[in-house]
């Protein structure tokens, strides 16, 4: 993941009420409260707290990446404000690109790492709200340590290595980055928050176990091959399984794929099964077998854009716990994300605020 962005998600809540006390006092008793809640939490989650560093080899070729946690700065706090509402975040049709801004680390890339924090939090004052903004790498923790760390639970921090390997994973075969790491700006597109309610999920769950008719938005030739790509947790598919408290990336994603043509004419209950059987199949062999594959071969993750405009991909869950955690604010009003991994084509579902 060293070549892909950062994780940027973040929530909004409401301005706590100002009583007998000026609104700057509020704040500053807010920023108090996160600043020292951070640094407890990062006592159980440190390596958040470092920055990478590289050793290279040329003989054998090598690349060797490691989390330092003394040679580091720590992680970042930021406070920042702007004139806008809840309503000027909400109510648009399409997101404003302003969120892109309530995050650090914009358009970075894991990579940097090395001279940029692992981990910020950036506090951004509304009129009427704050937003609460994390900016996670995303080598070192995938969605289910994100919110384990915004949850602020202790981590399990025992490493995990497959048989027949005792040490660290990421030793790569190359003696300078360019050789592995790429960086892409997204063509402007347009994201849009959709709202499903329970009763519509049922609905269109139905809908799929019934073959329903899919949707043909894009058009695509027949012939041309489509593919929908499901970020997929592998804690719970290895024997034993890893703690769900596991602090580590530790997903993979599993692929159906199809024609245009032939996706047409089976219909979504027919691409419905074909996910299940991608989801059903990997398992703890799978598992075991792409990380035995990696060692044998390793590889930098790169980003494609032009694949992902003829397919969807689909990261985050609406499993994560995305609104456990209150700041002393109340529960959050809405989720929002970053710059960070969007393309034509990404689906991000999160879980309802109810």
């Amino acid at each position: 993941m060293l070549s892909v962005h950062y994780i940027q998600k973040g929530l909004l809540f409401t301005k706590p009420a100002s009583g007998d006390y000026c609104e700057q006092n509020l704040i500053n008793n807010v920023l108090v409260r996160l600043k020292r809640s951070l640094s407890i939490t990062l006592v159980h989650f440190y390596p958040l707290a470092g920055r990478f560093a590289t050793k290279i080899e040329q003989n054998p070729k090598s690349h060797f990446v490691c989390v330092d946690c003394n040679n580091s700065p720590g992680a970042k706090f930021i406070h920042a404000a702007v004139d806008m509402s809840v309503y000027d975040i909400v109510s648009p049709t399409y997101v404003p690109l302003v969120v892109q801004a309530f995050f650090d680390h914009d358009r970075a890339i894991n990579y940097e790492g090395h001279t940029r924090p692992l981990l910020s939090i950036q506090v951004t004052e509304l009129i009427d709200e704050v937003f609460i903004g994390c900016s996670m790498n995303h080598v070192i923790a995938d969605g289910t340590t994100f919110w384990h760390f915004f949850n602020t639970f202790s981590p399990v921090l025992e490493r995990w290595f497959p048989e027949g390997n005792n040490g660290p994973l990421l030793i790569l075969p190359f003696t300078h980055q360019d050789e592995f790491i790429t960086r892409f700006e997204t063509p402007h597109v347009l994201e849009r928050i959709l709202h499903f309610s329970a009763e519509s999920i049922a609905k269109l769950k139905e809908k799929a176990n019934t073959e329903s008719n899919t949707t043909k938005t894009r058009r695509l030739p027949c012939e041309i091959v489509t593919r929908c790509t499901l970020a997929i947790n592998n804690r719970s598919r290895l024997e034993p399984p890893l703690s769900p408290n596991y602090f580590a990336n530790s997903f993979q994603t599993v692929t159906a794929m199809t024609t245009a043509g032939e996706l047409l004419e089976h219909g979504l209950g027919w691409a419905a099964w074909k996910l299940n059987q991608a989801v059903v199949n990997h398992t703890d062999k799978s598992v075991r077998g792409f990380v035995k594959d990696w060692l044998q071969s390793p590889f930098v993750y790169q980003s494609s854009p032009h694949l992902y405009a003829r397919s969807l991909i689909i990261g985050s869950s609406p499993r994560f716990n995305m609104y456990g955690n209150e700041f002393g604010l109340g529960k959050a009003l809405t989720l929002r994300s970053g710059y960070g991994n969007k393309f034509d084509g990404k689906i991000s579902p999160y879980p309802g605020r109810e």
